[in-house]
């Protein structure tokens, strides 16, 4: 097989969490430019603007509105995902939050919100999928980590907690389900120029710190993960199970 074919995606259903904006909206369009057919799952309200964008990229693209912070909420949209594209070949779970305080004032209510949007939804996401592509004997699931999986971070105890179990629990599917077909990896972004790190992005003596140490010099783009996710995504990385690959322009390096 010819190397550009081993990224093609033509024909692969993916669903996307969080895909109107940021991160989840330059990897939908990547999987989108690969080939693939494309259902995004989000409660933000660019989601339908997001949805045509894509589907006039030529491939079928559609909007599912759901909060994951609710259980139901999350299956209903699976189900709604199921109907339109027939099968699922591709999860990445993107959709992530946070919150802000130091650890001793941290709010239980924002720590438990972090945690089921951020790994609890993921869990429950992947066994709804794998339940679909371990039938089949196929699938691919990308979750989305963080450098945080990594390090401990300042003020942000849940969702290093958070990104520390994603990490984990790809490494633990990936144990249970490499052997029947279902590859599950990860990404780590490094810092990047997106919504989630407004606040880090208006302290101007921790932004000068952050960038200080990445090698790159600079802070990373959306369209940097696009290479990351198809790969992931498609059969070039058919031998790759339970990784965690880093894209942070060489930060955990430094």
């Amino acid at each position: 097989m010819k190397v550009k074919d081993l990224f093609d995606l033509t024909g692969k259903k993916a669903l996307v969490t969080g895909g109107s904006y940021g991160l989840g909206r330059a990897m939908a369009e990547a999987l989108v430019e690969a080939g693939a057919e494309v259902g995004l799952v989000d409660i933000s309200d660019q989601l339908a603007d997001a949805a045509r964008a894509l589907a006039s990229l030529g491939r079928k693209a559609i909007g599912i509105r759901a909060d994951l912070c609710d259980r139901g909420e999350r299956k209903r949209a699976f189900q709604d995902f199921l109907q339109a594209f027939g099968a699922v070949d591709i999860l990445v779970n993107n959709a992530g939050i946070t919150r802000r305080h130091v650890a001793e004032e941290f709010p239980v209510e924002d720590w438990d919100q972090v945690i089921e949007v951020n790994l609890t939804a993921v869990f429950d996401l992947c066994q709804m999928a794998g339940k679909v592509m371990l039938a089949q004997g196929s699938g691919k699931i990308i979750n989305i980590a963080s450098l945080y999986a990594f390090l401990g971070g300042l003020r942000v105890p849940a969702y290093t907690a958070s990104k520390g179990g994603v990490a984990q629990l790809t490494r633990a599917l990936a144990n249970e389900w490499a052997g029947r077909g279902v590859h599950v990896n990860a990404i780590a972004p490094g810092y990047f120029d997106t919504p989630l790190n407004t606040a880090l992005k208006n302290d101007a003596r921790r932004y000068q710190e952050i960038l200080n140490r990445i090698p790159a010099g600079r802070w990373g783009q959306p369209d940097d993960l696009k290479g990351a996710v198809v790969f992931l995504a498609s059969r070039a990385s058919d031998y790759v199970h339970g990784a965690i690959l880093v894209v942070d322009g060489g930060f955990l390096g430094r």
